[in-house]
């Protein structure tokens, strides 16, 4: 039976003495309640269009192995029981399967890829809070939002740079994800969630164990990325942030956990990010990274993977480290590529190389793309310099692409290796750019012009 009002389960209704002490300290504004009771979570249309979003995005599976594909016949025969315990408040989630990737800057990311099964209840859960949030979200959080995104972003971040606010507070949660604090987030969750049964489905859901290697922990603190709610609840608790920042009058930006505060001196920087700090750490329990923290000009700070030239009037641009970054995971796809076709190593290469400048396509420096086409090619040469082996071999190669036969004996013969041979006048005429395209390989000042007539 549905739990009667007034009931408490699991400990989220009642809150812990932190939740209360939290929940105290608030500013005492209030905000409309939501109306989304357990039974508008669990509806036939809910649930149909959160079926249908958990197939199209497919995934790992979790601790239990099963597929997308293998969801549909499972609830066919489950999800009447599944559904029963939902509401009778005896439902417990799977662990979630914890996975490490490592990240850009050094370090690694927790993972925690749920069931497919609660993957499904959390976007469910997803959909029916996202509508009533949403809107009383702030102006300038862009990250996990419906019809913002990253590109946005960095608009509004450039648009106070070109007003005159030439100092950036870039600020660094540390360990966001893994961090938040369970008791907290929940006491911001029933200031507007009146309906007990979600609470408490949220609850176990932030408690779910992790497993690695056939071992279960125990969570008591994080969200980990992975499952569709913990962007919704990041945003939830976020808010509290963006709220304080407006109230100061401060312009910022922030996408997820990535917030910049834009002033018009260091001094100003200093003083806000220090208050800041106090604040994350008294009413959020959120911890400021001072290694990754700084107040600096924004062109000396990335953001979303851009930075900023020096003019009066800002332009975008690619940062230097994404640059690296993406050369480096090239290199490992050339590295792999050895012992395959160039056709196929080009055809692995194309759909990084699209979305790469997909996503860079706001960047107004378009030297960088040019530079990376002659990268890229060069790589490609070597590759091919490399395959060939034996100077005989490349003699033939050389000579069958069109080099005089003397001219091709002389360059493969020469004792220089792969880069040099790659970037030589004999590698770019038997190889040449027309001959790369041909293949598939696209060009990234090529496509980026065409998406910038395109926009």
């Amino acid at each position: 039976m549905p739990e009667q009002p007034g009931k408490v389960g699991d400990g989220i209704a009642e809150g812990t003495e932190a939740a209360r002490q939290a929940d105290a300290a608030c500013d005492g504004h209030t905000r409309d309640q939501i109306p989304v009771t357990l039974e508008k979570v669990l509806s036939r249309e809910n649930m149909w269009r959160a079926y249908q979003r958990v197939v199209s995005n497919g995934g790992a599976p979790g601790v239990d192995g099963m597929t997308v594909e293998a969801l549909k016949p499972f609830l066919q025969l489950r999800w009447q029981a599944i559904r029963k315990e939902l509401l009778d408040g005896s439902y417990r989630p799977s662990p979630v399967r914890k996975v490490e990737i490592p990240k850009p800057d050094g370090g690694v990311r927790t993972l925690g890829i749920p069931t497919v099964v609660d993957r499904l209840i959390q976007q469910a859960l997803y959909q029916a809070l996202q509508g009533w949030y949403d809107p009383t979200f702030s102006d300038s959080s862009f990250g996990f939002r419906l019809g913002r995104g990253a590109h946005d972003a960095l608009q509004r971040a450039r648009e106070h740079v070109a007003a005159g606010y030439r100092w950036v507070v870039d600020m660094d949660l540390e360990k966001f994800f893994d961090r938040v604090n369970h008791d907290v987030l929940m006491s911001r969750l029933a200031r507007r969630i009146e309906d007990k049964r979600t609470l408490r489905l949220i609850r176990r859901y932030l408690q779910a164990g992790m497993m690695q290697d056939g071992l279960v922990s125990a969570r008591t603190e994080g969200t980990p990325q992975g499952g569709p709610l913990s962007p919704l609840l990041s945003n939830i608790l976020l808010d509290e942030l963006d709220k304080e920042l407006e109230r100061r009058g401060h312009r910022f930006v922030r996408y997820a956990d990535d917030c910049n505060i834009y002033v018009r001196s260091r001094r100003g920087g200093e003083r806000v990010l220090a208050s800041i700090e106090r604040f994350l750490q008294d009413r959020l329990r959120l911890k400021v990274n001072r290694d990754k923290s700084a107040v600096d000009q924004p062109w000396n700070r990335k953001f979303l993977g851009y930075t900023f030239t020096t003019h009066y009037q800002p332009k975008l641009k690619v940062a230097v480290q994404s640059v690296m970054r993406f050369k480096s995971r090239l290199r490992e796809l050339f590295r792999i590529g050895r012992g395959r076709s160039l056709a196929r190593l080009i055809e692995e290469l194309r759909p990084k190389l699209l979305g790469w400048v997909s996503y860079f396509r706001k960047s107004e420096v378009r030297v960088v793309f040019e530079e990376l086409d002659q990268w890229i090619r060069r790589k490609l040469r070597a590759v091919l310099w490399r395959q060939w082996k034996r100077p005989w071999t490349r003699a033939r190669e050389l000579e069958r692409r069109g080099l005089a036969h003397d001219r091709a004996w002389l360059s493969a013969m020469c004792g220089r290796g792969p880069w040099w041979n790659a970037g030589a006048s004999h590698m770019n005429q038997a190889v040449p750019n027309r001959t790369l395209s041909q293949l598939g390989l696209p060009s990234l000042i090529q496509e980026l012009w065409r998406l910038a007539k395109s926009t």
